[in-house]
């Protein structure tokens, strides 16, 4: 029998199949997306888990002229094999390839642009809205996980959706998981609901949805049919379809949060492509067996994420201290809400949230924490260049919008140690809260785990002493400017905090240097350039002052060497700008 997927494009090919031969072809789905991810490496287990789903929608629904929206969007490999992208998928998430998440300018059929979670509901509103208006006769169709549904923005769009007529289909892909697993009172509802014990009238009823389910999602003549019969209902409808995350790859299925993003691994047996183990620890866990050493010595402290346990490495306090570390679900407003509450009652709460995701919670860090002082410590974790997962989670915006915040610290540890060393100096007692970034990945100091150092806050460092050129540089880049400049003749000074700065430092800098150089792995407009030529226009200083920093545009997906060579902020590239300058 010939392969149906080697026939199939796109949807228009896809819907001339016999009804018949689809189980066929998402057993061959499954399979390419197995083959090309076990060696090009990127998100596994979420496509595996809709891969009849994803079928069936294109089957059924006109798209793209049907709009269908992926919230988040890990879950979308399938997705885009069948939307005129096969043949570049082995380029997924590499650097000039395709992204690993839906683009809108990359295919019409990626009908809105995601990576964050919870955004689908209110688009797919928006749009189904906007065809009312325009006399258009569409499908808006939203996928969206029990994780993700969960999320404040998620119930805001249900909210509004269930007052309105709009033609509206959401899908809640149920399976227990988003990249750990479900928490929370609804996760609990939703069991309920699968296990046929619920009592109480339907939430989704209660908002005014035309609910269905729960059915099986890997039945594909299942959701061919309910998919069939949900296009001929108006109005706002839900249909409840549970998944297993990982199906069809053994492993997949038994370690979900493993392989989420499992790396390379061989695609017959499933089993993982073990790295030679580096020497070095990650960042984050020197953050997670650093909190768990402080919380033993300090009762007070707390560990809070937003569905991020073991990506942030919470996970190593919730085992030892399960009582004072919460996971309080794809909810990056409420966690920081939460932390703030809990140090008004003297409590030292550690939230740890990715760079990119703190971004959700700006007016809660502004008028929750830093207007009343309270201390909270932020752990920002994958700041700067995060690399493969591209422009919706680079963390390189932080520095600039936390440093405009009046009464916030913003300090970046240079290696292991100082990471260590700053939040055992926070909770000794700040009046203040502080922001903590560092990056993705390995730290550079094999026996980081050394007695702990109090620093010195808005104190900054000369690392190396040299003529006529002074580089400023902030946080772990600080390493790749130490090798750029090994063999030049130029000073070198790690500033640690953006905010307080060090302006009795800057003061001898300035005094000393006629050119200066600041280097940061945040976006050139607002962070410690910023911060830096503001201070001499503050004091009438006329020295040259050159900035390298992420530009003025959003970085696609690439290797973190790759994009740091593109950006300008690889040892090299600083190395020639600066000797061009000297």
């Amino acid at each position: 029998m010939s392969k149906l997927l080697n026939h199939i494009n796109s949807p228009k090919e896809l819907r001339q199949l016999n009804q018949d031969d689809l189980p066929q072809l998402a057993q061959e789905l499954r399979d390419f997306i197995i083959n090309i991810v076990a060696t090009k490496e990127g998100h596994l287990g979420a496509s595996l888990g809709v891969v009849e789903l994803t079928i069936a929608l294109h089957y059924v629904f006109n798209t793209p002229k049907d709009l269908l929206i992926w919230d988040v969007g890990h879950q979308a490999y399938g997705h885009k094999i069948l939307t005129e992208r096969k043949d570049v998928f082995n380029t997924n998430r590499q650097l000039n390839g395709i992204s690993g998440f839906p683009k809108r300018d990359e295919n019409m059929y990626d009908t809105f642009g995601v990576g964050h979670s919870s955004t689908s509901i209110s688009a797919a509103l928006g749009m189904a809205i906007a065809s009312k208006l325009k006399g258009e006769n569409k499908q808006h169709i939203a996928v969206i996980g029990d994780a993700s549904i969960a999320s404040g923005m998620a119930f805001e769009g249900l909210n509004h959706a269930g007052v309105t007529d709009a033609n509206i289909l959401i899908i809640l892909n149920d399976n227990a998981i988003g990249i750990d697993p479900s928490v929370g009172a609804l996760k609990q509802y939703l069991t309920n609901v699968k296990k046929g014990t619920q009592k109480q009238d339907n939430i989704f009823e209660a908002l005014n949805f035309n609910y269905s389910g729960p059915i099986d999602g890997h039945n594909i003549n299942t959701l061919v049919t309910e998919l069939e019969r949900l296009k001929t209902i108006k109005g706002p409808k839900l249909l409840h379809v549970i998944t297993k995350k990982g199906k069809g790859l053994k492993q997949a299925e038994e370690d979900q949060v493993k392989y989420h993003a499992p790396g390379k691994f061989n695609a017959t047996t499933g089993d993982l492509i073990l790295k030679e183990p580096s020497k070095f620890t990650k960042y984050q866990d020197v953050f997670g067996h650093t909190l768990v050493e402080l919380a033993k010595e300090n009762k007070h402290i707390i560990g809070i994420t937003p569905a991020m346990p073991t990506g942030s490495s919470l996970k190593y306090m919730m085992s030892v201290f399960p009582d004072r570390a919460f996971d309080v679900g794809i909810a990056e407003q409420h966690a920081v809400t939460l932390a703030a509450g809990m140090a008004t009652q003297g409590l030292i709460p550690f939230c740890n949230i990715y760079s990119t995701f703190l971004q959700r919670a700006y007016d809660q860090v502004i008028h929750d924490v830093a207007l009343q002082k309270l201390p909270v410590v932020f752990c920002l974790d994958r700041a700067g260049i995060v690399g493969e997962d591209g422009a919706t989670h680079h963390g390189v915006f932080d520095l600039a919008y936390l440093r405009c915040i009046p009464n916030l610290i913003i300090f970046a540890p240079r290696n292991d140690v100082e990471l260590r060393n700053i939040m055992h100096t926070a909770q000794l007692g700040l009046k203040l809260p502080i922001a903590i970034r560092y990056p993705r990945g390995y730290g550079v100091i094999v026996d980081w785990k050394q007695p702990f150092t109090k620093i010195g806050i808005g104190k900054g460092v000369q690392l190396k002493k040299g003529k006529n050129i002074a580089v400023l540089s902030l946080g772990t880049i600080a390493n790749n400017v130490t090798n750029a400049i090994k063999d030049l003749d130029v000073s070198h000074y790690d500033m640690k905090f953006l905010k307080p700065i060090d302006e009795h430092l800057l003061h001898q800098i300035f005094k000393r240097y006629q050119t200066i150089f600041t280097v940061e792995d945040g976006t050139i407009k607002g962070g410690l350039g910023s911060e830096v030529l503001e201070f001499a226009s503050k004091n009438n200083y006329t020295n040259t002052i050159k900035i390298l920093g992420i530009p003025d545009k959003f970085i696609d997906h690439g290797k973190v060497r790759e994009l740091q060579e593109y950006t300008g902020l690889d040892s090299k590239s600083i190395k020639n700008t600066i000797t061009n300058e000297l």
